[in-house]
């Protein structure tokens, strides 16, 4: 996994992904070197080997899965980085000026969002696209809660890219927030 972020939410990403995923290898990706060292240092001991990463385009593509928790307003992953299987996450960027990826990278993957509504109005890497015709509204292949209550499939064919785009929506915060009081929280206790 690549985790292309130094912030924050950054470590709670990386390990959101091991806990229900096999990661074994984990490389931090930011603007600052400096910060993705101490990042990577605070997710020593989880189970799988993490280190900074100083190339991002050779990050990308080591990467099964690529997450981007970032503020940024240029596109920082280039679909012609990304390879058949990957998956990319995109959750940092959420108004229609900031974007975490290219034309190319939403063009070549099968779109999922969290809400239909809210990526529609806030992501800028579907607002932009759809506005310049480089994708159309049939292009976002399902919402979280289809995905979960089985009403639309996920990744058809092992080689297809996947993107998943999240601006965040309430009930999202609702849901964290009563696991974080229940302590049902991954690794937190009540």
């Amino acid at each position: 996994m690549l985790m292309v972020g130094t912030g924050a939410l950054a470590p709670h990403v990386v390990l959101s992904h091991a806990a229900v995923r096999p990661i074994s290898e984990v490389r931090i990706w930011g603007r600052r070197p400096e910060r993705a060292r101490e990042v990577a240092a605070t997710l020593g001991n989880h189970g799988f080997s993490v280190e900074p990463c100083d190339d991002l385009a050779a990050g990308v593509i080591w990467a099964d899965i690529v997450s981007c928790a970032t503020l940024s307003s240029t596109p920082l992953i280039e679909g012609r980085w990304l390879r058949p299987g990957q998956h990319l996450d995109l959750i940092g960027s959420f108004r229609p000026d900031m974007r975490e990826a290219d034309d190319s990278a939403v063009a070549r993957a099968e779109l999922y969002v969290d809400t239909r509504a809210g990526a529609l109005a806030e992501a800028g890497e579907l607002v932009q696209t759809l506005a310049s015709g480089v994708i159309k509204l049939t292009d976002i292949r399902a919402e979280l809660s289809e995905l979960v209550r089985g009403s639309a499939p996920g990744r058809r064919a092992a080689g297809t890219i996947t993107l998943f785009k999240s601006v965040g929506t309430a009930i999202e915060d609702l849901a964290a927030a009563e696991l974080a009081v229940e302590g049902g929280a991954p690794g937190h206790a009540g």
